[in-house]
């Protein structure tokens, strides 16, 4: 299993129109309990990495991250080992990270308190709220989203995230030039989201013409040890960058 919580809910109900926001969620709630450390971590640096979901309210990131930079935002960090990584290799850019598990969300504030990472803001909740009601279209740099549940049956394909709806979302998100950067362990899932990210018209493909669509891992995404020891067995990674018109 990946290591991401994401996931889509329900379907919409068949008859009538049902709003975007009520749709999908960017998550599975997973059972999982905080240790004294990632309780320790809220403490300590939640006052000044964690902030507050405010419907209707526009993210002022400048004021949030006490500059201007480019803004990247990740949905579904997991443990935020990876984000952590990825946020020290780029500090030039800022990375808003949207994840409804405390203990995933109490580990990353524990590793940017512990290293001194200060380009990282987090909400602790849907990033599909985050986006419909605190940030603007063409607000965001780029979107990161890595090892998202694959729901490998059949029947659970549809609570996939990576549909065409999201992924419209997400493309009115991006600033002209901004990248969309998808990676997942799970084939099928490699396959679907190339071809829901291809149909979409305000994205094109970062891949090289006449390859397969999927790109070499981008050097500042980090190998997890979960996905280095499904290489050692043979598993295969697939990362997808797409880029908006």
């Amino acid at each position: 299993m990946s290591e991401s919580t994401l996931s889509t809910p329900e379907e919409a109900p068949e008859t009538g129109i049902t709003p975007f926001r009520r749709v999908i969620k960017s998550y599975v709630l997973r059972a999982g309990r905080m240790g004294p450390g990632q309780t320790r971590a809220f403490e300590q640096y939640g006052p000044r990495f964690l902030l507050t979901y405010a419907p209707d309210v526009s993210l002022d990131a400048a004021a949030a991250f006490g500059r201007q930079a480019p803004l990247i935002m990740e949905i579904g960090f997991g443990m935020g080992g990876a984000t952590a990584d990825i946020a020290q290799v780029r500090p030039q850019d800022n990375f808003l990270c949207c994840e409804v598990h405390e203990p995933g969300v109490g580990a990353l504030l524990k590793l940017c308190g512990e290293r001194g990472i200060d380009n990282i803001r987090i909400f602790r909740h849907d990033a599909v709220e985050v986006l419909d009601h605190m940030l603007p279209e063409q607000s965001l740099d780029g979107v990161h989203i890595f090892f998202p549940d694959p729901w490998h049956k059949s029947r659970h394909h549809k609570r996939r995230l990576i549909q065409p709806a999201f992924v419209n979302r997400l493309a009115r998100h991006l600033k002209p030039g901004g990248y969309l950067h998808l990676a997942t362990d799970w084939q099928p899932y490699a396959e679907q989201m190339l071809a829901v990210l291809s149909d979409e018209p305000l994205l094109q493909n970062t891949a090289a013409a006449g390859s397969t669509g999927y790109v070499p891992k981008p050097d500042y995404r980090p190998l997890t040890k979960f996905e280095n020891r499904g290489l050692k067995l043979g598993h295969g990674v697939w990362d997808l960058v797409f880029q908006r018109v």
